[in-house]
C-alpha cells in the first residue's frame, strides 16, 4: 500500500468526490477519482486500489452492475456510500459483492472507521494468520477450535458455521442470505428465524452479556457482523 492506502472513489458529485478526497488525504490516503463506472473500472486495472469507495448513482451504469464488474476483476473490498437508505437496497448490494454500506450524509470519523475495518479485510485477504481474536474470544479456524476467556467453547455444527462465516469476513455485514446459505446449505430457504434462533445461542456462547452484545453485532433489517479485531 502507499501511504495510509490508496483508495478509489467513484461518485459522479464533484463535491462528493472533493469532500471526500479532503477529507482523506487529510488522513494520509492517496486518492483516485472516477466519475463514471467505465472510468472506475479503467482506474482499478491501472492503479489498483486498497480500498473502493463507491456511489451507487453513476450516470452510465446500474450501481449493482457496477458491483458485479469490480468483482469479476477484483477482490478489493467495497464500501458503497449512497444517498438511498431502503434496507432493500443495502441487502442488495452486500449480496452484490460489496463489502459495507455508508448511507450520506456521513460523519468523517464514522467513514474513517468503515475504511479501517475494510483495510483489516484486505490484509486479511492477502495471507494473514487463519485466526481471528477479540475481546477475549479466540477462533482458530484450521483447528476449528472456539474459545472464550481460555475456556474452550462447545458448538454445534450451524453455530461453528455461523461463527466461521463471520470470523471469515470480520468487520463486513454479512446478509441473513449469505449467513443462511452458510449454515443451511441443503435448505437456503429456511425460514429466518431459525437464523435468529442460532445467533441468539452462538451469543450466549461469545458474549460477556449476551443481552448487550460487543461482538456479534446485528444491523437491522439486513444481517449480522462480527466486530473487526482492533
Amino acid at each position: 500500500m502507499t501511504a495510509a492506502g490508496r483508495i478509489l472513489v467513484v461518485d459522479d458529485e464533484p463535491p462528493i468526490r472533493r469532500l471526500l478526497r479532503t477529507t482523506l488525504q487529510a488522513h494520509d490516503y492517496e486518492i483516485v477519482e472516477a466519475a463514471t463506472a467505465a472510468a472506475a473500472l479503467t482506474a482499478l486495472r491501472s492503479t489498483p486500489p486498497d480500498v473502493v469507495i463507491l456511489d451507487l448513482g453513476l450516470p452510465d451504469r446500474d450501481g449493482l452492475q457496477v458491483i458485479a464488474d469490480i468483482r469479476a476483476l477484483s477482490p478489493v473490498p467495497i464500501l458503497i456510500v449512497s444517498s438511498r437508505d431502503d434496507e432493500r437496497g443495502k441487502v442488495a448490494a452486500l449480496d452484490a459483492g460489496a463489502d459495507d454500506y455508508v448511507t450520506k450524509p456521513f460523519g468523517a470519523e464514522e467513514l474513517l472507521a468503515r475504511i479501517r475495518t475494510a483495510l483489516r479485510h484486505r490484509l486479511q485477504q492477502q495471507g494473514s494468520a487463519p485466526r481471528y481474536e477479540h475481546e477475549g474470544l479466540a477462533i482458530d479456524l484450521v483447528r476449528r477450535i472456539v474459545s472464550r476467556d481460555g475456556v474452550e467453547l462447545r458448538l454445534s455444527p450451524k453455530e461453528y458455521a455461523l461463527l466461521e462465516q463471520l470470523a471469515l469476513h470480520a468487520g463486513k455485514v454479512l446478509t441473513h442470505r449469505h449467513l443462511q446459505k452458510a449454515a443451511w446449505a441443503d435448505e437456503p430457504d429456511v425460514d429466518i428465524q431459525y437464523l435468529r434462533i442460532y445467533i441468539r445461542q452462538l451469543r450466549g456462547k461469545i458474549e460477556r452479556s449476551p443481552e448487550q452484545p460487543t461482538l456479534l453485532l446485528t444491523e437491522p433489517g439486513v444481517g449480522y457482523r462480527l466486530r473487526a479485531p482492533a
